[in-house]
């Protein structure tokens, strides 16, 4: 893919589609493409958080380890952004994410997703409101599991 093609892939995404076409650009260029084969882990829970993801093509499934075994709590897809939870809470990764399909992926790295955050203050609101939504999901499984009496997901392969 060229530049111009990363930068209108950006251009897509609404976490960055108020920054302007030239810091377009510059992440586009500092972004490292990645590719994964199906089965292959982006990131592992409980490492460190020192990137962040867009999924360019492909699926990937975001996965938790729990008592009763690793559940899968979501499935990514094109234009997904993922890994800023742990780059903005400085934890380690919350889940595991793993290939679907076969991936291609932007990395963005700790330091420049913060210039980018801190240059572009739309780009805060947009982080907040996809991390509200994620949020807002868990909270009606969990509703729903409640009332239902059982898990809210059930354990990866059943």
């Amino acid at each position: 893919m060229s530049l111009q093609q990363d930068v209108d892939l950006l251009r897509n995404i609404p976490l960055f589609a108020k920054i302007e076409p030239s810091k377009l650009k510059l992440l586009a260029f500092t972004a490292q493409r990645l590719s994964f084969g199906e089965g292959d882990v982006v990131c592992e829970q409980g490492d460190e958080g020192d990137s962040a993801y867009i999924i360019i093509e492909g699926e990937a499934d975001v996965i938790v380890a729990t008592a009763n075994g690793p559940v899968t709590v979501a499935t990514l897809k094109k234009n997904d952004f993922l890994g800023e939870t742990a780059i903005l809470c400085d934890v380690p990764r919350t889940a595991t994410v793993k290939a679907r399909t076969d991936l291609e992926t932007l990395m963005i790295s700790k330091d420049l997703f913060f210039q980018l955050v801190s240059q572009f203050p739309s780009m805060s609101i947009e982080i907040m409101r996809e991390l509200a939504r994620r949020v807002e999901r868990t909270t009606v499984q969990l509703r729903e599991a409640v009332s239902h009496g059982g898990s809210p997901i059930q354990p990866r392969g059943q």
